[in-house]
């Protein structure tokens, strides 16, 4: 990465190229798969269908759900959200949106012949029903109070059908022109859209795979944006560039250490502490990721309303690690000698950033002596090994995490894999009952109670060690203006960036 970036200030800076055609060129790591919202799980894709659709709701920047279509929303009883949709909105081929759209959609989920890697978040829908032209009822088959999220989600037109994953029709600010697979998709602004069009004519977004050449194609301004898709020390080399901007906001991504708690000495809180007391965190945010990061507390973001700030938090000390390794039952055999206490393996990806880190964690752990065996794999074959339990140790990163109901899917009891994320097997029974109470909770006073309890206990027992949470960066051509950044990195702020004359 490093001289990744010493190239890259290699490079002479140039001004941007005038654009006469009004459009803003984003470079992206990879291309979109499928942009049908109700199909399309990658994170290009996903960005892309903020642009392309509305959504009866939306994520604020305190990651509360806020109304977007919906002009009214209600829950007139534990099982039943009621939404209004606003009038006058049309689809990008003139036909006015209304309630028979959105039950549409949210019907897909419960026809079997419909295949979508987001089904399982829809299990708890009986029904949705149309109760007029812009009123749609969700019927649920038990009480949920995070059930909204679930709405964050683009309405398509009703009878939609395969042909939305190259042509969808939406009701965004921006229209499909072409989709061209692992190299572009150009969109154009839609003067129809119902919050007002766009302030630029429109948006190309160009597959550029490899992070130096993303960085060169901002230095001769062929590209006028990058999100979040640049290392920290290419970042850090563009920032010298007079022509170039940058802007960040705390994200939501979350790095952490796994353990596979079926593993039986990892079974021990006091090894997982001691564990967690040896990385130095500080030292992986400051020179590892540039201080594009913060040491990270626990998997719900900081900025969101059930964030709970009284946990247990890990501070680097050897000192009480090497007491915790001692009273667990793993003494250092030889002093200051090099023989170990014990000796486990760490499985990460093969990306750089993460074998660098998973470096450090080697030689923080070595330093309290804990001997680890550090494998790099590539992305699919880590993933494979973390679901199957063929690990002790390993590192990964959750993206996007919005809603506290997230504690559900990773620390519930019986939420481990294929059901849910609880790939590390851990098991509390006054969790699971604080998360139950939370989520059938009839306000957020009291699911934010007992959501911070249920975050409480998780800390304490460890069953991560949480790493840091992602600064969001998007490094842009300085002649631009209304870039800002969401804590989620969403790209609906594009329609706000423009060109200064």
């Amino acid at each position: 990465m490093l001289l990744a970036a010493l190239a890259i200030i290699g490079i002479p800076a140039c001004s941007q190229p005038p654009r006469n055609d009004g459009m803003i060129v984003v470079a992206v790591t990879n291309g979109p798969s499928n942009l049908d919202p109700g199909v399309g799980l990658d994170e290009t894709s996903q960005k892309l269908h903020t642009l392309l659709f509305s959504s009866l709701l939306k994520i604020d920047e305190s990651l509360r759900v806020v109304p977007d279509l919906a002009i009214r929303f209600e829950r007139p009883d534990p099982r039943t959200y009621i939404a209004e949709v606003r009038h006058g909105v049309h689809f990008h081929d003139g036909r006015e949106l209304t309630s028979a759209d959105v039950a549409y959609t949210y019907r897909r989920f419960l026809d079997p012949a419909f295949v979508s890697g987001r089904k399982g978040a829809y299990r708890m829908i009986a029904s949705v029903d149309a109760v007029d032209r812009y009123t749609v009822a969700f019927h649920l088959k038990e009480p949920s109070g995070s059930f909204p999220v679930n709405l964050v989600m683009g309405i398509v037109p009703a009878g939609t059908g395969p042909e939305a994953a190259r042509h969808p029709i939406g009701s965004g600010p921006y229209q499909i022109v072409d989709f061209v697979a692992d190299d572009h998709v150009t969109l154009r602004a839609f003067p129809g859209y119902f919050e007002g069009p766009p302030r630029n004519a429109g948006l190309l977004f160009r597959v550029v795979p490899d992070d130096t050449m993303r960085g060169l194609e901002l230095r001769k301004g062929t590209v006028d944006i990058v999100v979040n898709d640049l290392a920290p020390d290419i970042v850090q080399a563009l920032k010298t560039d007079a022509h170039l901007g940058v802007t960040t906001t705390l994200g939501t991504d979350y790095a952490y250490l796994g353990f596979n708690l079926r593993e039986p000495l990892l079974q021990d809180v006091r090894l997982r502490q001691a564990i967690g007391y040896a990385i130095d965190r500080q030292a992986i945010v400051d020179y590892l990721r540039r201080g594009l990061a913060t040491p990270a507390i626990g998997i719900i973001p900081p900025m969101s309303w059930a964030f709970e700030p009284n946990v247990f938090q890990f501070t680097h000390d050897p000192a009480r690690a090497k007491a915790l390794l001692d009273a667990a039952g793993y003494p250092d055999p030889d002093g200051d000698g090099p023989l170990p206490r014990l000796h486990l393996s760490l499985k990460t990806s093969t990306a750089e950033a993460y074998r660098l880190q998973a470096a450090v964690i080697q030689r923080n752990l070595a330093d309290v002596g804990i001997a680890v065996d550090v494998r790099s794999y590539e992305f699919a074959t880590l993933f494979a090994d973390v679901l199957k339990g063929n690990v002790q140790l390993y590192t990964l990163q959750w993206v996007g995490v919005t809603d506290p109901d997230m504690l559900r899917r990773v620390f519930y009891s019986t939420q481990t894999p294929p059901a849910g994320f609880n790939r590390g097997y851990y098991k509390n029974v006054k969790v699971d009952q604080l998360i139950d109470g939370a989520s059938a909770a009839p306000d957020d006073a009291t699911r934010r109670k007992l959501y911070g309890e249920a975050q409480q206990l998780i800390a304490a027992d460890a069953p991560y060690v949480s790493l840091w949470y992602k600064t969001n960066v998007a490094v842009f051509q300085s002649t631009l203006s209304g870039v800002h950044l969401s804590p989620i990195a969403e790209f609906t702020f594009l329609k706000d960036v423009e060109r200064r004359r």
